[in-house]
């Protein structure tokens, strides 16, 4: 395996917080893609049938890193948000039934079901600054709630949920439970079975380390059937590639959720690198990014003047810290942090760190002196 270092040969300098966002390609994905280019300008789709050999292996990756049943349990989407969708326009709503979800959602993870409302959906937000989330969640799912809707982790407090326990409440109530994976999935380990989810959904930019604009849907065997399709076309066949056939049927896996060609340049991407992830093992990434987070978060607490706005608590974080300084406007603040090369977002009433498991310690070592130094001023 190459080193990390080879893996990510960022620019000297740069600071890059900001996997919560929009994550660096390792260069393997970078590698992947230029040959691919390469392809398509000296033999243009001559070997098709072997670039789709890669949608089989990326299948078989996100199935293992989600601990899937099986592939034919992965559907390959555009995004979270496409995901999202496909469930709350594929599942057969009545006025009057409900749908339990946080206040802190992204809005891909409220939106969509707010859109609902002309249906007679009512969306029930749950507050999660009490002591007990999982309880408050559970709580509010009444004899009318069909469905939660969580993110396994808050996109602006880093706030990290247990899935197990939200998973097991919900299915003694009958609910069904849909995760946001998207701030876990790739940073720490995750298990839709253990978890007792009907769905869980993410994209590859973050975390995973990928391409914009390809996403990973799980959805549980039981329940394809039953979400209403709304997008048709020859790639979601069962018989898909038999062109002459005048009968179809959806298939029978998930790959009825994926109408059209597939995005091939950027499977080739993701699938390198999530053979990344595979290498190191996501128990190994989990730990290597807890050690940077906890250690962000322990210098960050002793610093007079700054505030934390993530979980102290290690088991309630994956790899985000949100802070903010005293006397500091958030926005000139962000504006600065730029300024010295450190990558990074402006979200939860703070600013956002997000390092991942191979962010070199210089790096977050050197964050927080320029940190130091504004306080200091």
């Amino acid at each position: 395996m190459s080193t990390l270092n080879d893996e990510f040969p960022q620019i000297e300098g740069l600071r890059y917080l900001n996997h919560a966002a929009v994550a660096p390609w390792p260069r393997r994905a970078a590698d992947v893609v230029t040959a691919f280019a390469q392809q398509n300008i000296t033999l243009g789709a001559r070997d098709y049938p072997q670039w789709l050999t890669v949608e089989t292996s990326l299948r078989g990756r996100l199935a293992r890193l989600l601990n899937a049943p099986s592939s034919a349990d992965i559907a390959l989407v555009k995004n979270t948000s496409e995901a999202l969708s496909f469930v709350a326009f594929g599942l057969d709503w009545k006025a009057g039934d409900q749908i339990v979800i946080s206040n802190e959602e992204f809005p891909s993870n409220r939106v969509v079901w707010e859109a609902l409302k002309p249906q007679g959906v009512e969306v029930l937000q749950v507050n999660l600054k009490g002591d007990d989330p999982e309880a408050d969640l559970l709580a509010a799912c009444g004899p009318k709630v069909r469905l939660m809707a969580i993110s396994a982790v808050q996109y602006a407090s880093g706030l990290r949920l247990d899935l197990p326990r939200l998973g097991e409440g919900c299915e003694q109530r009958g609910v069904l439970l849909c995760i946001d994976a998207i701030q876990q999935l790739g940073a720490q380990p995750f298990d839709v079975q253990r978890y007792r989810c009907a769905f869980a959904m993410a994209d590859g930019h973050k975390w995973l380390l990928g391409p914009e604009g390809l996403g990973v849907f799980y959805c549980r065997s039981d329940l394809r059937a039953k979400l209403k399709l709304h997008e048709y076309g020859w790639h979601m066949l069962e018989h898909a590639g038999d062109y002459e056939r005048s009968d179809w049927q959806p298939a029978r896996s998930a790959r009825r959720f994926e109408c059209g060609s597939p995005n091939l340049l950027g499977a080739m991407a993701l699938d390198a690198s999530l053979s990344l992830l595979e290498e190191v093992g996501m128990n190994e990434v989990g730990l290597a990014l807890a050690e940077r987070v906890d250690f962000l978060q322990h210098e960050l607490s002793a610093m007079p003047g700054v505030e934390l706005l993530s979980p102290a608590d290690p088991t309630r974080r994956a790899g985000i810290i949100t802070f903010k300084i005293d006397g500091w406007d958030n926005q000139a603040l962000f504006e600065r942090l730029k300024a010295e090369q450190i990558v990074c977002a402006l979200r939860g009433g703070g600013i956002r760190f997000s390092p991942h498991f191979y962010t070199r310690p210089e790096v977050i070592k050197q964050s927080l002196a320029v940190i130091r130094g504004l306080l200091a001023k």
